[in-house]
């Protein structure tokens, strides 16, 4: 029992190990979008959903022996997968569909060990329950959540801030050739043969527990209450990171309290009352269904991350504790897993594959939020009218009102909403019919370059590109006939009002609908002075492969969420931006942040490439619509005075790492 138990730590460890690690690898490849993460999120339980649907057939179909031989074959050709770490062939060069890509290169870079480690649990306690009679095996699958929640924590606090990723990848396929062994032995035994197990039902499960084969009806609801889960996970994740940054903290915390959930439900069955847990599912469901329509992007993440993430651990039970109460005998335990997979994939699929898809904007934690609201009214006890009655049917009416409302609002409130695999857009109309009428392309909650529509105000430098802001200093002081200037990210287009004839302005956008929105719903680009060219694909891959483009000014204004991504600011980006800069040029990086100070990262990263480094901040001035924005400058030569009387030294800390194309670490850097 002890070496079962050990190699399904193990097992489960190393399959949420992997996640977060393998995501953080492809993440730079699309532009550090929120969705990477979703996506992969869909491939892991799609694959969990595989492993659950092996071990259910072949513990169905399969003698002792058959199943060691099988899944022996299987475990070492696996080996072959070794180290794990995507192709760099897989690289996209701009055009490719996103999910299909991604879900192809977690496929062939981590199929067969994910597929493999995900189907050990199930396996080890249907062997356990034959060959032990008596035995109870679901508290393994409450050891395999903890060990599944040591590995993500262990990720983001003690893995990511020590190891490159090269060295993650490496001591990983060191452990996974560990469990490869431990598990071809417990194979081994097994095949040795033991005798069917009795019928023995949970002493704690519900009244449908029973030796015969479970109905219909509960099954349905194991899929639902599983998908509700499920759901609520992503959609609460997507949330997160859409509006803060696209990062293993904010994956891995939503993902730690879901199995955290498992962990007490499933182990200390006492610890889930079902009265308690419905008055807290009332006040869950009441504050998050709040906060969606109350909070943005400059709500304090101190109230954010902990509200949401509360409210996603109390549903998490609440689902969670009722699966408990329905689980059926050890016999028929392969059958409840599959459908805990199969819900876990439901959720998967709704928010990663079809949100994307269908919807046109980010609905998805909203309608999440109807649904898990419609499931705890389907499971009240109306047998005696008290007040939790009353009170979840109140709950009820207001996350639906709310929710409605919601809905509405982001509807009403814009002049167009569209969505992709990059996130949800909208254009929205401020001061209309006046002379301050302006429009602004916001991405989740996040404000990404505004207009005034009045032709003689389209010109007008304002939000992040203030006359005082550093981008515009650094124009100022680069002025000359036929500038060069280089733009990751394309927003609105607000750079190109600094262009003169005949200069040229290059933007670099992930994103086709970014341009089309540009070009269809502002006027910067369409009535530039200067030449305007647009290149899609993620800027920093596009600039790998362009020859040296000689730019003047070169700015990063990319965001991924409400931070620049990770990838467009380590070493590696950097000495690639020096690349394309004329010798004299200018590089200057948006940093501007609610949460993040990212004016040390850069002090590091100037240290390293022996660049001349200064942060330009300026103020908001709300009645010209200009931001507070702070943009860091970076030069191979001294800065001219015109920027040195607004500038200040960035600030240095002695104890941050040079941040890499390996290593990044954003907890250090939280305000």
């Amino acid at each position: 029992m002890l070496f079962s138990a050990a190699t399904i730590f193990l097992s489960a460890f190393l399959l949420f190990q992997i996640q977060p690690m393998i995501a953080k690898m492809i993440l730079p490849w699309f532009g550090g979008s929120a969705a990477v993460w979703i996506t992969a999120m869909l491939f892991f339980q799609t694959a969990l959903l595989a492993g659950y649907l092996y071990a259910h057939w072949s513990i169905r179909t399969l003698s002792s022996r058959g199943q060691a031989v099988l899944h022996g074959v299987l475990l070492f050709a696996s080996l072959a997968a070794l180290p794990v770490a995507p192709a760099a062939s897989w690289k996209p060069a701009g055009s490719e569909e996103p999910i299909s890509r991604i879900l192809g290169i977690l496929s062939v870079s981590i199929g067969l060990p994910y597929f493999l480690l995900s189907s050990t649990s199930p396996l080890i306690q249907a062997w356990q329950a034959r060959s032990h009679q008596g035995a109870l095996p679901y508290r393994l699958f409450a050891l395999s959540n903890l060990a599944s929640l040591f590995g993500l924590l262990a990720y983001p606090f003690l893995i990511e801030p020590h190891a490159t990723l090269r060295q993650q990848s490496w001591g990983w396929s060191a452990a996974y050739g560990m469990f490869v062994l431990l598990m071809a032995a417990v194979a081994l035994r097994t095949g040795r043969g033991a005798a069917p197990s009795a019928c023995i039902a949970p002493a704690a499960a519900g009244p449908d527990a029973t030796c015969g084969p479970p109905r219909l009806r509960e099954q349905v609801l194991w899929l639902l209450l599983a998908a509700g889960a499920s759901t609520m996970l992503l959609a609460v994740t997507n949330h997160l990171t859409q509006n803060v940054a696209s990062i293993p903290f904010l994956w891995v915390l939503p993902l730690g309290l879901y199995l955290l959930s498992f962990i007490i439900t499933f182990d200390h069955e006492r610890l889930y009352h079902r009265p308690t847990f419905i008055w807290l599912m009332v006040v869950a469901l009441l504050l998050m269904a709040y906060g969606l329509t109350a909070w943005n992007s400059r709500t304090s993440l101190r109230l954010v991350i902990p509200a949401f993430s509360a409210g996603l651990f109390v549903v998490c039970m609440f689902c969670h504790g009722e699966l408990v109460k329905r689980k059926p005998a050890p016999r028929h335990l392969t059958s409840f897993y599959l459908m805990l997979s199969l819900g876990g994939a439901v959720g998967g699929v709704l928010v990663g594959l079809l949100a994307p898809l269908f919807l046109r904007g980010y609905y998805e934690l909203p309608l999440a939020l109807m649904a898990v609201t419609a499931l705890l009214l389907a499971l009240l006890d109306y047998r005696a009218w008290g007040m939790q009655v009353v009170a979840g049917w109140t709950a009820a009416v207001c996350v639906f009102v709310l929710g409605g409302s919601y809905l509405e609002l982001y509807e009403k409130s814009s002049r167009m909403t569209v969505r992709n695999f990059y996130g949800g857009l909208r254009v929205h109309e401020y001061a209309k019919d006046t002379d301050d009428e302006a429009r602004a392309l916001v991405h989740g909650m996040v404000n990404h370059g505004m207009q005034f529509t009045e032709p003689e105000r389209r010109r007008e430098h304002i939000t992040y590109y203030g006359p005082g802001s550093g981008i515009s200093l650094a124009i100022t002081a680069q002025r000359k006939p036929g500038l060069r200037v280089g733009v990751l990210g394309l927003g609105a287009g607000s750079l190109a009002a600094y262009s003169e004839r005949p200069d040229v302005f290059r933007f670099y956008e992930i994103n086709p609908l970014v341009e089309q929105i540009a070009r269809k719903e502002f006027f910067y680009l369409s009535e530039a002075r200067g030449t305007m060219e647009v290149v899609l694909g993620d800027g920093r891959l596009s600039l790998e492969r362009e020859p040296g483009q000689r730019f003047d000014i070169l700015a990063a204004d990319a965001f991924s969420g409400d931070a620049i991504p990770m990838h467009l600011i380590t070493k590696q980006a950097l000495e690639l931006y020096f690349r394309h800069l004329a010798p004299a040029g200018t590089l200057a990086l948006n940093i501007t942040n609610a949460h993040l100070d990212m004016a040390p990262v850069v002090a590091a990263l100037a240290n390293a490439l022996g660049k001349h480094a200064v942060i330009v901040q300026n103020g908001m001035d709300a009645g010209r619509r200009v931001f507070h924005s702070r943009w860091a400058l970076l030069s191979s030569q001294p800065f001219p005075p015109v920027i040195l009387a607004a500038a200040e030294e960035p600030a240095s800390r002695s104890e941050l790492r040079v941040w890499t194309d390996d290593y990044s670490n954003l907890f250090q850097i939280l305000k």
